[in-house]
């Protein structure tokens, strides 16, 4: 049976794990990056607000511009605990 995109979302969680047996740590890795997380999050009204609209300005979903900024604040973490 020839697996589709749309019959691939159907199967169960791990279905193709098997594939990824044959690839190097770094194709693995960067399988894994593109991987997202679901992360439930409370956000005061006040906060969502001001989130939208700086979204907004920068051509971004909502959840875009907050993973955007969680990088960009372990990006500065990680400089921050290099030059210490």
């Amino acid at each position: 049976m020839v697996q589709t995109l749309a019959n691939r979302a159907l199967l169960p969680s791990g279905h193709f794990d098997h594939l990824q047996e044959n690839k190097t740590a770094k194709e693995r890795w960067i399988l894994e990056e593109k991987e997202k997380k679901q992360v439930p999050l409370r956000l005061s009204a006040s906060l969502w607000k001001e989130l939208v609209i700086w979204a907004e300005e920068d051509f971004r979903s909502l959840n875009g511009q907050i993973e955007y900024l969680l990088h960009e604040a372990v990006v500065k973490q990680r400089k921050t605990k290099s030059k210490q």
